[in-house]
């Protein structure tokens, strides 16, 4: 699988171990930074991985920072992005069941990083449930 990954400084380190995480799994993860702790801008970042899951370069995306809602908001601008904000497992199968969100958000300051491993490896495993959902998740996008 396709992974875009991308953050900003307080999802940094959480990022970097992720990545190692998925690699170890056989996904193929493109990193669209941020590349260090310093301090950024994570729209820099968030709008390049949203793209490439928009264009479909990559299957899903991953997006990691302090409170999650950054660049939960910053993905949500893209017209094909469903990103959801998750911080426990429930959430992360949720989010793919019910909603076919093709972006997970972490807070990285609120949950331990081995939730982090577990949500994503439950978001990416998870399948969308269509049905009656899928009604609903056709009505989402304005464009």
């Amino acid at each position: 699988m396709k992974i875009a990954i991308a953050g900003d400084h307080a999802g940094f380190e959480y990022k970097e171990k992720l990545i190692e995480h998925l690699k170890s799994m056989q996904h193929d993860v493109t990193d669209f930074g941020p590349f260090s702790a310093d301090s950024v801008d994570y729209p820099d970042f968030v709008h390049p991985a949203s793209r490439a899951v928009e264009s479909g370069m990559a299957d899903f995306g991953i997006l990691i920072c302090g409170s999650g809602n950054g660049v939960a908001i910053t993905a949500n601008k893209h017209a094909a992005i469903r990103a959801a904000l998750c911080w426990n497992q429930d959430l992360a199968s949720l989010a793919r069941q019910h909603n076919d969100a093709n972006v997970l958000c972490i807070p990285a300051r609120f949950i331990p990083f081995d939730l982090t491993v577990e949500m994503s490896d439950i978001f990416l495993s998870t399948e969308f449930e269509g049905g009656r959902h899928k009604t609903r998740v056709d009505k989402i996008s304005c464009s």
